[in-house]
């Protein structure tokens, strides 16, 4: 899979690529990510990018000519492009595994109050927000977004099933994981996991993500 993400700030994304899981896959030749600026497209003295909303209100939006020159900059035919925003379907489990599908991603982070919608309509094939919130801008919503997905790329996580035990996978939340030491102050590991039967196990597991799922997030409860 090949990455673009196109900001305004592409040092924003020291850091969180170069390390762990990403790191390895890109080592690896499993992902590979190219930053663009989205002001080298910008003409004039000053690179000008964004201007004052038609119709009036605060903030500033980016201008269609930079931000559709550096898009067309990086896509082609295979190239599935989304805007990160506030107005777009919520990012899932579900979405994440369909976004690893594609050969090509180009991420457009949104700045401001947004895009110019003329871009919205003839260069984006989806808009996606990771909440009910607002960012400063769409860099770490894209950080966020590929680290969630890359994990479904096939290789990224060594074992194949990885992905697939994780919660919202199922449709519930995970169930409580344990590791050595089997005592630790007081608190025992469950019984069931140390006796190696692994129906019971499983019947366990299912039952506390049951429990884990209808406490907290009783909405994605079957």
């Amino acid at each position: 899979m090949h990455i673009d993400i196109l900001s305004l700030f592409p040092g924003y994304f020291s850091g969180p690529f170069d390390v762990s899981i990403i790191k390895r896959a890109r080592e690896n030749g499993l992902v590979t990510m190219n930053l663009v600026d989205i002001r080298d497209f910008a003409e004039g003295k000053h690179k000008k990018v964004d201007d004052r909303p038609y119709g009036g209100g605060p903030g500033m939006v980016l201008m269609p000519g930079p931000l559709s020159r550096a898009i067309r900059s990086v896509k082609g035919e295979a190239s599935h492009v989304v805007y990160l925003s506030p107005q777009g379907k919520v990012l899932s489990a579900k979405v994440c595994e369909r976004l690893a599908t594609y050969d090509h991603l180009i991420l457009v982070c949104g700045h401001y109050e947004g895009i110019d919608e003329r871009v919205i309509e003839t260069e984006i094939d989806e808009e996606i927000s990771i909440g009910d919130y607002v960012l400063t801008n769409g860099c770490l919503a894209s950080i966020v977004l590929v680290d969630a997905m890359v994990r479904f790329v096939p290789g990224v996580l060594g074992h194949e099933d990885a992905a697939a035990c994780d919660s919202f996978q199922k449709g519930l939340l995970d169930a409580p994981q344990y590791t050595r030491p089997p005592d630790f102050e007081g608190r025992q590991v469950p019984d069931v996991l140390m006796q190696g039967n692994h129906a019971c196990i499983e019947k366990w597991r299912r039952e506390k993500a049951l429990e884990k799922t209808g406490k907290v997030r009783p909405d994605l409860c079957p």
